[in-house]
């Protein structure tokens, strides 16, 4: 038995049907659309970075037990 009950021959069949619907040359591009998106995806989020919730504007760093604005901050005004 299969995924939740489907047996492995549903599922060539279900494959079966969808190349004949669709073709492979048209599977083929739609695969590699989304291959090039998740990889698009992938690269913006590794651009970006973590997101922490802090805003560079209004970061402030403790310095020997005194509050200090960024140089970010103080650049900006």
């Amino acid at each position: 038995m299969g995924l939740g009950g489907i047996s492995i021959w549903q599922l060539l069949i279900i494959l079966v049907i969808i190349v004949m619907l669709f073709g492979t040359k048209k599977l083929r591009n739609l695969g590699a659309d989304l291959g090039g998106a998740l990889k698009g995806f992938k690269t913006a989020m590794k651009e970006d970075g973590p997101v922490d919730g802090d805003d560079d504007d209004e970061s402030v760093k403790k310095v020997g037990g005194s509050a200090m604005k960024s140089e970010k901050a103080s650049d900006k005004e």
